[in-house]
């Protein structure tokens, strides 16, 4: 059996230390040279140590101040079923709400962006067609949880009251609702959930350490013709989230 590495090994030493209060929330950690010396290894090790912790939200880095002991956060539970959308309202508000969490979200619209190629892949059109781009930022209790980048293909949407995701009559209603308007059936939805590091620009998004774990879904709705109607990018930070999976059973 491989020994656990160095950093493995310090990461969990300063973790036990701070569930047995010797160090508490809001505090500042010793030095990373002092740390290394108590624990026989060399300041790189305690640095990787300490990320690791950062990006699993157990400590934070200040800069120019040092490493903290991060204060505890409730983690927003998001759920992830078919079931979710409703005519009354959307999937996160739910999910919120279920957490007495105050929602809310930002957006921007732009028409008529052209589809990057991976975009254009999963929607099954062609690399340049024009498609309407959604950026969010899902807050609960105003702080960022959550960003979402949608893309819906501007021939399906173009000229109907729902070509704008948040404007118009059924802003905010959802992709399976707003699609129903323009006869539009969804049948289903594929997710493609894998973890990865925050880009700088998502970190400072989400307010969460450069290169702290994310989940980054790839969501793509289809009709019930297998027509792809909108593709989706949904980042998630480990640390302040946890995903959970409703499957229905139909008996």
């Amino acid at each position: 059996m491989s020994e656990q590495p160095p950093y493995l090994r310090i990461a969990d030493e300063l973790r036990q230390r701070i569930a047995e209060h010797v160090w508490e929330p809001g505090d500042r950690l010793p030095s990373r040279a002092q740390i290394g010396q108590e624990c026989g290894v060399g300041e790189n090790v305690v640095r990787r140590a300490q990320e690791l912790l950062i990006s699993q939200g157990v400590l934070e880095g200040r800069a120019g101040s040092g490493t903290y002991v991060a204060e505890p956060r409730q983690r927003v539970r998001v759920v992830r079923s078919s079931a979710r959308e409703q005519p009354s309202g959307s999937p996160f508000r739910q999910d919120m709400k279920a957490l007495r969490l105050q929602s809310d979200w930002e957006s921007r619209t732009d028409a008529k962006v052209p589809a990057p190629a991976e975009i254009a892949t999963r929607l099954g059109i062609a690399e340049g067609e024009p498609c309407v781009r959604t950026t969010y930022e899902f807050l609960a209790d105003g702080k960022p949880v959550q960003l979402s980048t949608s893309w819906e293909p501007y021939a399906i949407t173009g000229g109907t009251l729902v070509v704008l995701p948040e404007g118009g009559p059924h802003a905010g209603a959802g992709v399976v609702n707003r699609m129903a308007e323009i006869g539009v059936t969804i049948s289903h939805a594929v997710e493609q959930p894998e973890p990865r590091h925050a880009t700088a620009e998502e970190a400072s998004l989400l307010g969460i350490q450069k290169a702290a774990l994310v989940t980054h879904i790839r969501r793509t709705y289809y009709s019930d013709d297998g027509r792809p109607v909108e593709t989706a990018d949904i980042v998630v930070p480990a640390a302040h989230c946890e995903i959970v999976y409703e499957i229905p059973i139909n008996g």
